[in-house]
């Protein structure tokens, strides 16, 4: 092994210069690659068959186009042009971009294309319809706005609405989050950028920066080379189709981000790493008033310190973290009894009829399809490099790959707990995204000769998705 490959990962980074090869990617195994994807393609052929068959028999798994949330709807729409032009550019100009370009450009202008990718999108369902309408509906936050009025008085009563039964129980996604996610939206209305058209592009450009944010943990974590490699990846997401429809892409970015910084922290490869300590912990304090399932990111979170074999920014860290407990807490809101609530009122709807033995691996169907056959095949390669990863953590001495692969298992072990846990029946397509942003990179170790074949394969997954379903919560 070089001292090349055995680089240590908190080396000074020039934020300018070019991308050096440091970690060598292995042009074998194309065929192990193409039998990994098949794979995901038949279990996803498997799960819709089967889905089909249960629907129709008795209707339990509460979707109409499993294993999806969704409905046939085969059409076209005003985004339908930005998106194949997007999908042609990236893979097309994407990898050598990804290659040449100065580091800060490079990220502005990921920042950029995925905002792009994502908003033309949804756009194919029209701008009302795709993304003025979608957080306004019966299930969404926009719904309640008008009830945080006094903001105090509806943290205090905030358990009181989540089971279905009292009057004026809150709508589903309000009641399965923290009000975290509807004092978001609340804000911006207090603001004066209420209504769906806001929220719905507030979710669209801060979910774009999750990619973003995947870049620069990789960078601190790996190298700048593999960095670049995944950046085209990240980009062209195909999980894009509900990034845009949804709030989850919003949940994701904040997660992303509170990775980011803690390896910036840990890495010292930014000139205040105690202030970006602090601020991931701030950043994860807040994500787990977002989404009570994202108190999982613990899970990347301490995979930063582990692969980076230091504890330097926990006590930072953790005065963060507190911030959004203690804030919320004061005002009157208890997080473990509405956890408990939420469970109660889960299963009092499509949770307590859809079938388990079903959704616990059809899930991982979703995930295929919102993920792509490439990070399929990314993840095999990822999973070969895992267990000398394992061994070499211990001296120190793990490449740049390993370092990778610990990156995507570990978000992999947390996507599969949520998983068994039984909370996450059925839109997981959206639910998982602040997990499933963390398996892209597994692509940036696919051999350059196929690179635009499969970010083809990926492109094509959202387009057809999104041309021929109709994606709606």
């Amino acid at each position: 092994m070089t001292t090349e490959e055995r680089s240590d990962p908190v080396r000074p980074l020039d934020p300018t210069g070019p991308a050096r090869p440091t970690a060598p990617v292995r042009r074998t195994g194309s065929r192990r690659d193409l039998t990994a994807a098949a794979a995901g393609a038949l279990l996803v052929a498997v799960a819709c068959v089967l889905g089909w068959a249960v629907q129709e028999s008795n209707g339990s798994l509460q979707v109409h186009w499993p294993p999806l949330l969704a409905s046939w709807d085969p059409h076209i729409g005003p985004g339908t042009p930005a998106a194949l032009a997007v999908a042609v550019a990236v893979v097309a100009y994407g990898p050598r971009s990804a290659e040449r370009l100065p580091w800060r450009r490079l990220l502005l202008g990921s920042w950029a294309v995925s905002v792009a990718w994502i908003l033309s999108l949804a756009l194919i369902e029209g701008w009302y319809r795709g993304v003025a309408r979608r957080l306004t509906t019966k299930h969404e936050y926009l719904r309640v706005i008008d009830r945080f009025d006094d903001v105090g008085a509806a943290l205090r009563g905030f358990t009181d609405h989540i089971v279905i039964g009292p009057p004026g129980n809150w709508p589903a996604h309000v009641a399965g989050h923290p009000p975290g996610a509807t004092l978001t939206f609340v804000g911006l209305d207090r603001i004066g950028l209420g209504g769906g058209a806001w929220a719905g592009m507030w979710c669209i450009v801060l979910g774009g920066s999750a990619a973003v944010a995947v870049m620069v943990a990789l960078r601190a974590l790996t190298d700048e080379h593999l960095a670049r490699r995944a950046a085209p990846f990240l980009v062209l997401a195909p999980f894009a189709v509900w990034t845009g429809t949804s709030a989850d892409g919003y949940f994701a970015a904040v997660a992303a981000w509170s990775v980011a910084l803690l390896a910036l922290a840990a890495t010292r490869a930014v000139r205040f790493p105690a202030a970006a300590a602090l601020g991931s912990g701030l950043l994860f304090g807040f994500t787990c008033y977002l989404s009570y399932g994202l108190t999982l990111v613990a899970a990347p979170l301490a995979a930063v310190l582990v692969i980076t074999r230091t504890v330097r920014p926990l006590g930072l860290f953790a005065l963060g973290a507190l911030a959004a407990p203690v804030a919320f807490t004061l005002a009157g809101f208890n997080w473990w009894e509405a956890y408990h609530l939420l469970v109660e009122r889960y299963y009092q709807g499509a949770g307590g009829v859809r079938p388990y033995s079903y959704w616990v691996w059809a899930n991982l169907a979703c995930t295929t399809l919102a993920v792509g056959l490439a990070t399929v095949a990314g993840l095999r390669r990822t999973a070969a490099a895992a267990p000398a990863a394992v061994r070499a953590l211990p001296s120190g001495t793990t490449t740049a790959v390993q370092r990778l692969s610990l990156v995507t298992l570990t978000a992999l072990l947390a996507l599969l707990v949520a998983d068994l846990s039984g909370m996450s029946k059925a839109e997981t397509e959206r639910i998982w995204q602040p997990f499933m942003v963390w398996l892209l990179p597994a692509t940036a170790l696919l051999p350059s000769g196929g690179r635009r074949g499969w970010l083809t394969a990926q492109a094509a997954v959202a387009l057809l998705v999104n041309h021929l379903l109709w994606t709606g919560w």
